[in-house]
This record gives C-alpha cells, sequence and structure tokens, in this order.
C-alpha cells in the first residue's frame, strides 16, 4: 500500500497501487473521451452511442466480473472509483458503469445459476448494457408493493405489468425485472427474472425528460404477457425481495461514489475560477470569506469520500452494509447538493448560465437524494440500525 493524495486538494486515502493506476487510467478516459461529448449529449438527452463500446473496451463494464466469464476480477471499491472520476466529468456517462455493476452484474453474478453466469456476464462485461426494473408508478419507496404479476404457465413464466424510472432502459439489452409471483403472500412472493429486449411481450416505452443526468435514459418497461423461459428465474421463486435489498444496498455504494464525484467536479471549477476571477482589484480566492466557504465544502466532501469508500471497502471484506450504505448515501447526497449550491453561488452570474460547468453540477446533484431508495429511506434504514 502506499499514501495517495491526488482524487481532491485535501484527500489522504490509502490506496495500492493497482486501485491508482486504475483510478487515473478511468480518469483520462474521461477526459479524453467523455468530457468532449458532454455538452452534446446533455443537449440531445442521450449518451453518444459511440461511447459506449469505449467503456467495454476499457472493461468498465465488468469491473467487479470474474475473469472467468469476461470481467476484471476487480471489487467494488475499484467500481467506486470509477464512478467517481467519471462523474467529476458527467454523472450521466458514470451512471451507465454503476448500474451495469452494482445493479445488473452483481445479482446475476451473486444469485444467478452457473448456467445463467455462463450466458449473460460474458455479454454484460463484452458488448451488452444492462438495466435493473424494480420501481413501479405506485412502488417507489414502496418498493415492494408491486402490482407487476408473474404467472408459471408450464415451462414458462408470464408476467404483465409496468415499470418506471428505469435506468439505461433506452440501450439495454438484459434487464434484471421484479414482478410478484405470489400475491397473496405479499413481498414473499417477489421474484426476480432475467429478461431479454427481444422476449415476445417485452417492449420498452416513454423516456423522461428530467432535470438533471439528462444523458441518462430513464425509461418505462412495458411488459404485456412478457413470455420469460423458466431457466431465467434469477435466484429461488419468492426471494427476489432478498435480492432487491442485497443488490441496492451495493448500488447505494456507487451512488455515493457519484455524488462525491459530482461535488468534487464542481468544486475543482470553482478553485479555478476564484483564482482567475478578480473583484476590488485581487482575485476572490484571496478573500478570507471565500476561502472559508472553500475550506467548508473541502472538508465536507472530505468526510463524504471517506464514508463511501469505507463501506465500499466493507462490502468487499464481506461485511453487512446496510447502514453504512445508507449514510454515505445520505450524506454524500447532502454534501453533492450544499458544495454545488455554493459553487453556483461563488460564480456569480456566471454560475447561472450554461456556459459554465456548475449549473449542470448543481442539477445532476439532486437525483441523488432520490434514486436507488430517497433520503428519507436511508434515514430510515440507519435509525432501524441505530436504535434497535
Amino acid at each position: 500500500m502506499q499514501t495517495d493524495t491526488s482524487s481532491s486538494p485535501s484527500a489522504l486515502t490509502l490506496l495500492s497501487e493497482e486501485e491508482i493506476m486504475f483510478r487515473d487510467a478511468v480518469a483520462g478516459f474521461a477526459e479524453e473521451e467523455v468530457r468532449p461529448r458532454v455538452m452534446e449529449m446533455e443537449k440531445a438527452g442521450k449518451i453518444d452511442p459511440a461511447l459506449l463500446p469505449k467503456y467495454f473496451e476499457l472493461g468498465l463494464m465488468g469491473i467487479e466480473v470474474p475473469e472467468q466469464y469476461g470481467g476484471a476480477g476487480g471489487t467494488l471499491f475499484m467500481v467506486t472509483l470509477a464512478v467517481e472520476e467519471i462523474s467529476k466529468v458527467d454523472a450521466a456517462a458514470a451512471i451507465v458503469c454503476d448500474v451495469q455493476n452494482t445493479l445488473v452484474n452483481y445479482p446475476i453474478n451473486r444469485y444467478g445459476s452457473e448456467a445463467q453466469r455462463a450466458k449473460y456476464l460474458p455479454l454484460l462485461t463484452s458488448e451488452v448494457v444492462g438495466a435493473y426494473a424494480l420501481s413501479e408508478s405506485g412502488s417507489g419507496s414502496d418498493a415492494f408493493g408491486l402490482a407487476t404479476r408473474a404467472e408459471k404457465r408450464g415451462d414458462r413464466w408470464i408476467l404483465r405489468g409496468q415499470k418506471l424510472w428505469i435506468t439505461n432502459g433506452a440501450e439495454a439489452g438484459v434487464f434484471v425485472v421484479f414482478a410478484n409471483a405470489d400475491p397473496p403472500a405479499g413481498h414473499r412472493g417477489i421474484t426476480a427474472f432475467i429478461i431479454e429486449r427481444d422476449f415476445k411481450g417485452f417492449s420498452v416505452g416513454k423516456k423522461e425528460d428530467k432535470l438533471g443526468i439528462r444523458a441518462s435514459s430513464t425509461t418505462e418497461l412495458l411488459l404485456d404477457d412478457c413470455e420469460v423461459p423458466e431457466e431465467n428465474v434469477l435466484g429461488p421463486v419468492g426471494q427476489g425481495y432478498k435480492i432487491a435489498i442485497n443488490t441496492l444496498n451495493e448500488g447505494r455504494i456507487g451512488i455515493g461514489a457519484q455524488m462525491i464525484g459530482v461535488a468534487q467536479g464542481a468544486l475543482g471549477a470553482t478553485i479555478k475560477y476564484v483564482e482567475e476571477r478578480k473583484q476590488f482589484g485581487r482575485p476572490l480566492a484571496e478573500f478570507q470569506g471565500i476561502q472559508f466557504q472553500i475550506a467548508q465544502a473541502a472538508t465536507e466532501l472530505e468526510a463524504a469520500r471517506l464514508m463511501v469508500y469505507n463501506a465500499a471497502r466493507l462490502k468487499d471484506a464481506g461485511k453487512d452494509i446496510a447502514r453504512e450504505g445508507a449514510m454515505a448515501k445520505l450524506f454524500s447526497s447532502q454534501v453533492c447538493e450544499r458544495v454545488t449550491s455554493l459553487c453556483i453561488e461563488l460564480f456569480g452570474g456566471y454560475g447561472y448560465t450554461k456556459d459554465y460547468p456548475v449549473e449542470k453540477f448543481y442539477r445532476d446533484a439532486k437525483i441523488g437524494a432520490i434514486y436507488e431508495g430517497t433520503s428519507n429511506m436511508q434515514l430510515q434504514t440507519i435509525a432501524k440500525a441505530v436504535l434497535k
């Protein structure tokens, strides 16, 4: 291990040589391949299709997947580093990688049969984008109030329902979908399925027009008597709720990484600006009022980073991270909102225009308090752990 201090102006984080090299490679990728595309993708409201093959080429879509299935055999901490670095440039580009690793590859690798792993993981690490489908119009924070139904017919399952807020929905070819196969059993009837885009009865519906992370597709999924082979049931029938919970615990680390990346990207741009911008005959950075605000933001950001890193390390060590993951996501999203808001203020009128990057960072920050469990749901998880 060696001490590395380059991830932020005040960071002191222990990373291995391998992790430093990986992080720096992703940072280079973000600068060379993502940054030139950011504004056009933002205007178009979609990821540049030419960018996706580059994710696969660099190995960013299978970081934790074992090498035998075409992955890098890495760790959740490496996923965290990748998402953070890309988010410093564009949160929308980062979420493509995050969802693939934490919400799609993870449950298939963790709960899938050997046949499922052998079939889908090589595709997901080399060419196919994946998506995770739990939410519905009446099932958001009440994640297990699913209206989507699954009925067994011979050697197939028939799924009916609608999913909403599905990240990567427009690009994905493989979907991890949750439906209730035994409604009287409540959440114990929920079952997970692996669905391919061309399955009969499956279609992608409306694409949402969003405030932030605009280049990331968020769509509805339509299941109109969708036929799913029996071998595509993911995990035991009726155990989908456990798969969903454990998967989201990992996913929240990815969102925490996205938030610290967004905050760092905004803060970095702002530090450069206040060092160059002059008022009253001297740079803004020389005014104590500005210095103190920057110092406070940097301190909170470093605390959030350490919480996210700690949760990732604990998960890689095989520990239960329900509490730590909720804390990391909650705090990092709060810090991200505060830091990006401050950055707009320090840019003054320029910060409110699209000519400078901080307004986009500010818009992208808000989603952190909403998806993969709202802040109130994180507080509920933390309260249960603390008050038990």
